[in-house]
């Protein structure tokens, strides 16, 4: 096993692999930028180094952090998720300085992350793929032709990145011209890359995901499914495991698919294969992520599998342990996703101190998060502060049990989407099942809810009433 690892990030990520570390006996380094000083996992590290300059570049500098590695005896980096997770430069980076890089291979990421090399290996592997161009689109003559070729409306997407960005939809010619345009300048912006691609466009889908684990000596399994289809703006607000949509027979082809989408990569560590699923229940590959996902905490309660855990172990050269039949999926799992965001006000991001903070327990109950009572939540990073997840042993308790968490759940100081995630558990259509990918915007009666009344809150209320029990 490692001597010692990185985490090559920040949040609430790096507190849950700090967390896996430990249970492994193996020291953690942190690293910081001056905005997270006070951040939980940078206290929970055994060792933590401040990185600039400024709040994103440090994070970002694969040379300073493989130095910053060698110099404190590190032998394996951890990225997490984001920042440089899917940057194919840093394992290969690692590699030369011997280094041990917590993931897949430089080449596996560089070919997946290309999304038009992605799609020709998955029809080459026999996964089924959306109509679309077979290269990225040369200007925009070229993409009108192919739009009115297979008919609209059209997905404009970027040949690299992901998270939505560099992504538009087109239901005709004129929207098709300018949003190439925007999608181009988009993620230049975010990616450094212009070349798009062209995909039919499919009304009301699921986006359905299968969790990958592959060790080095040729072993693969999935762990299930989750349903990422509660989301807005290609941004996911919500995870269920298993989905309500899929059938035995249904499932056990999409994981069979999803498979063969990790054998064709020579797929090593964690990784999720995102498909589309249309209301004909027919399923389409739609991306490989090469990294842990933000919601894999849901996977790990319904198979009792750490996940983080498993890519150390895998990444030190252990196998599996496990076959597919020793699989076992009990019960469903949900995560809400708690932004510091204002859905009033067009989700836009609220940052600055949290002045109370009351997080919700009991069974079945689990928080991945990185703030606290007086913490000062930094305006310069992604607004997604905690995780809540739940499980149940049915549908129905899984929703009733988040709905209680939710209720019981108290950030003050910021705007967050803890009231606007409780409308959606209320909902008749959500309880049912009923929601697709355009559920959020079908629905704006979910923002129709009264703010929190500001001198009382639960956490003064829990305070008096045990002051009272103890006579004090």
């Amino acid at each position: 096993m490692f001597k010692k690892v990185l985490i090559a990030n920040r949040g609430e990520i790096a507190t849950r692999v700090i967390r896996a570390c430990k249970e492994l006996d193996i020291p953690t380094v942190a690293i910081y930028s001056e905005e997270d000083a006070t951040s939980l996992y940078v206290k929970k590290a055994d060792e933590s180094y401040m990185v600039g300059p400024g709040p994103i570049q440090g994070y970002l500098n694969i040379h300073r952090l493989v130095d910053l590695a060698t110099k404190v005896g590190v032998d394996a980096i951890h990225p997490g998720y984001g920042f440089l997770s899917e940057n194919p430069r840093f394992p290969l980076l690692c590699e030369k300085k011997g280094i041990t890089f917590i993931g897949p291979s430089s080449k596996t990421i560089a070919e997946m992350g290309d999304k038009v090399m992605a799609r020709k290996m998955m029809t080459k592997a026999g996964v089924p793929i959306l109509p679309g161009t077979e290269d990225s689109v040369k200007d925009v003559d070229e993409a009108i032709a192919y739009a009115e070729k297979i008919g609209y409306p059209v997905m404009i997407k970027a040949s690299g990145g992901g998270g939505g960005r560099g992504l538009r939809v087109a239901y005709n010619k004129e929207e098709l011209v300018t949003s190439l345009s925007t999608a181009r300048k988009e993620s230049a912006a975010a990616f450094g890359v212009s070349e798009m691609f062209l995909e039919k466009f499919l009304e009301k889908p699921h986006h359905i995901e299968f969790q990958i684990l592959a060790d080095k000596h040729g072993n693969i399994v999935h762990l299930g499914e989750r349903d990422c289809s509660i989301q807005r703006r290609h941004q996911k607000l919500i995870e269920i495991t298993p989905s309500l949509i899929l059938d035995e027979d249904l499932r056990k082809r999409m994981g069979a698919a999803a498979i063969k989408a990790a054998q064709a990569t020579d797929y090593t560590n964690a990784g999720t294969i995102e498909f589309l699923v249309d209301k004909d229940r027919n399923f389409y590959f739609l991306e490989m992520n090469t990294r842990i996902q933000v919601e894999h905490a849901i996977t790990e309660e319904v198979t009792g599998i750490d996940l983080v855990k498993k890519q150390i172990e895998i990444a030190a050269g252990k196998p599996l342990g496990f076959t597919q039949e020793d699989v076992r999926i009990t019960g469903y799992a949900m995560e809400c996703r708690i932004c510091a965001e204002d859905p009033k006000n067009n989700f836009f991001p609220s940052f600055g101190r949290v002045t109370a903070y009351y997080s919700p327990g009991g069974i079945g109950v689990r928080i991945d998060g990185a703030i606290y009572k007086d913490f000062i939540i930094p305006s310069c990073y992604d607004s997604l502060v905690v995780k809540l997840v739940v499980k149940g042993s049915t549908w129905d308790e899984t929703v009733r049990r988040m709905h209680r968490c939710l209720d019981e759940f108290v950030i003050r100081g910021v705007k967050t989407t803890i009231l606007f995630l409780k409308n959606i558990m209320n909902d008749p259509d959500f309880k049912a099942g009923n929601f697709d990918t355009g559920y959020i915007d079908r629905k704006p009666v979910l923002m129709d809810y009264a703010e929190y009344g500001e001198p009382t809150d639960l956490v003064a209320a829990i305070a008096a009433a045990i002051a009272a029990h103890h006579g004090l």
